[in-house]
């Protein structure tokens, strides 16, 4: 793999992360208890959702252009990394808290990444 593909999929691996803390911050907004249909059409005016959904859209461009350049089998474990990064962006910026095992587990694939990305 190229280094620029390499780097558009931590790109990618980012934007997931990302999306998946603008998912949280929608559901800390949106719910109130009892789900009615009211509750759903105030999600989809939420702009962390409707930011979440837009930032997906742009990233399955950049996957699709990804797939045409990288075979799936080296791409994906790139996902993974999404993984990891959704753990740390949400201990630093959400300040959750991360097990020792967590950590492990994200060594690992932080690991399997690095070997297949060689």
């Amino acid at each position: 793999m190229a280094a620029l593909q390499i780097c558009l999929l931590i790109v990618y691996a980012i934007g997931i992360a990302l999306g998946q803390l603008l998912f949280k911050l929608a559901s800390m907004r949106a719910f109130s208890g009892n789900s009615s249909f009211t509750d759903f059409f105030a999600l989809a005016l939420n702009p962390w959702f409707v930011s979440a959904v837009f930032l997906y859209g742009g990233l399955s461009v950049l996957w699709i252009w990804l797939l045409k350049q990288v075979p799936l089998s080296s791409a994906y474990p790139f996902v993974a990394l999404s993984f990891v990064l959704t753990l740390v962006f949400s201990a630093v910026l959400l300040d959750e808290r991360m097990a020792a095992r967590q950590l492990i587990g994200a060594g690992l694939i932080v690991g399997g990444i690095l070997m297949v990305a060689s």
